[in-house]
């Protein structure tokens, strides 16, 4: 079977076995790029697509995991504190992913979000766009691919390492700067916009 280099990560839903993104030609970005909807583009380009997706949102949320959550290693408390000044400059909820133990059915999807079932807190909250940082590697792969799979959810993962490609937009190496330049890339098309 030939794999399309065209295939394009995009909200869903896309079906109850939606295919890895990389099964279907979607590469990691290198340094100093990033992915939107599959394609390998600038860092500039995607935090611009990044603010203009969590602005335009009507119920943006971040899902903040163990990694921004818990103050295990110098400098995290500070991106946790920019996390959050990101959240709130563009009106978005904050529900965390404090640990991957599986919850099912004991989830309260209005407190936390649980990787193993992420589609329960989306259709609860009617969450249209969600930004995922600190959140391990493979949960996160894990929870976008059935967030892609069963849900209309627009998917972003600031990761911290290498990024997502099952995410609708994906950055690499994220880190306290990174999040300071998407406030300010938020704040400028906001003042843009008259907000």
């Amino acid at each position: 079977m030939a794999v399309s280099s065209k295939y394009r990560v995009l909200p869903g839903p896309e079906g109850y076995l939606p295919p890895a993104a990389a099964s279907r030609g979607v590469v990691l970005p290198e340094k100093g790029e990033a992915l939107v909807e599959g394609k390998i583009v600038s860092e500039e380009e995607a935090m611009g697509k990044i603010a203009e997706k969590l602005l335009a949102a009507k119920n943006p949320v971040f899902f903040p995991g163990p990694l921004l959550l818990w103050d295990w290693k110098a400098g995290v408390a500070e991106k946790a504190k920019a996390v959050k000044e990101l959240a709130e400059a563009v009106g978005a909820k904050i529900i965390p992913m404090p640990d991957y133990r599986p919850k099912y059915p004991m989830i309260n999807p209005a407190v936390e979000i649980n990787p193993n079932h992420p589609n329960l807190t989306i259709w609860h909250n009617k969450i249209d766009v969600c930004a995922f940082v600190g959140v391990h590697c493979h949960y996160a792969n894990l929870a976008l691919k059935i967030i892609r799979g069963g849900t209309d959810c627009y998917t972003i993962a600031l990761c911290a390492e290498m990024g997502h490609e099952d995410a609708m937009i994906t950055m690499r190496n994220v880190g306290l700067q990174e999040i300071k330049s998407l406030s300010g890339i938020v704040k400028k098309k906001m003042k843009e916009r008259g907000v």
